[in-house]
């Protein structure tokens, strides 16, 4: 019983950095339509970033994750401008390409100037752990989760109590009726896609004190997020929270109870039996097109 208690433990802190990441993605998805496939490698920028300022300048990493914010924001925002925005009213498929593209196109600009040596930021704490008695909490996952539940927090309240919120949220409803009131629709779209990529930098931050990475590791981690909006249905942030906290005590599970090698696999296999059973997600709603004849 206590293994099994230890086991959901990690897989719900884990799940709660998961969540961060994800709501990033899918929040772009329901304001812009675009399935941002560079969504990883923007994170593991942000985790390179985050370890850069720790390694270099001895600034913890969570600490450093305001750093990593404004930086992967300002990123996010020239990548919209230079890339996005040329195709965001062309077919799905163009975006999709066009990020994907994108993503290799970062993995070399970090593999050039980071290497392809394995990172990883590795403060004092990340070794220790908490003792509930024969349970224990790993600090650094802990820190880590309960940043990302501060951020998503704050992002929430900015979504539903501001204007940019207000704007973000008419927007991806009708952008027709959120220009006749007034809303600037390219620059809420803008800020939309940086905001998506300061929330990746912000995981990257706490993924770099939970494991190694490289540049390639956003192939995996890429797979992982789209699982996570899949399951949890695109466009829906509540349901990439649930999704990602089912990934995440899945993943612990598999990794416990069958082998950490099928623990990655699990998020593939996910997205086969969505698709099949649900294709609308958890809490997704279904589309109708109406094609005249």
């Amino acid at each position: 019983m206590t293994k099994l208690v230890q086991t959901l433990i990690l897989g719900v802190l884990v799940g709660g950095v998961y969540a961060l990441l994800a709501s990033g993605l899918t929040v772009i998805f329901g304001v812009m339509r675009i399935i941002n496939i560079a969504h990883g490698a923007l994170m593991i920028m942000g985790a390179f970033i985050t370890y850069t300022l720790w390694h270099y300048l001895g600034l913890d990493p969570l600490l450093g994750v305001v750093v990593t914010v404004i930086v992967m924001f300002g990123v996010g925002w020239v990548v919209y401008f230079v890339t996005v925005r040329p195709v965001r009213r062309a077919p799905v498929t163009s975006s999709v390409l066009l990020t994907f593209g994108l993503a290799f196109f970062l993995e070399g600009v970090m593999g050039f100037i980071w290497g392809n040596s394995a990172r990883g930021s590795r403060p004092g704490y990340v070794e220790t752990s908490f003792n509930l008695g024969s349970l224990y909490i790993p600090k650094g996952l802990f820190f880590g989760c309960l940043l990302a539940v501060v951020i998503m927090v704050a992002l929430q309240l900015v979504i539903s109590k501001t204007w940019l919120g207000r704007s973000i949220r008419a927007s991806a409803s009708s952008e027709d009726a959120a220009r006749l009131v007034g809303v600037n629709i390219p620059m809420v779209a803008a800020i939309t896609f940086a905001l998506g990529a300061a929330s990746a930098g912000a995981g990257g931050a706490m993924i770099s004190i939970m494991s190694t990475f490289v540049a390639g590791s956003q192939i995996l981690w890429i797979t992982r997020l789209l699982s996570i909006v899949v399951l949890g249905g695109l466009g829906s942030v509540p349901g990439a929270v649930v999704a990602a906290l089912i990934l995440g005590v899945g993943e612990s599970l598999v990794g416990t109870y069958v082998s950490p090698l099928w623990s990655p696999a699990l998020s593939i296999i996910l997205i086969f039996v969505i698709l099949v059973v649900r294709p609308q997600g958890l809490l997704g709603t279904k589309l109708r097109e109406d094609v005249a004849q």
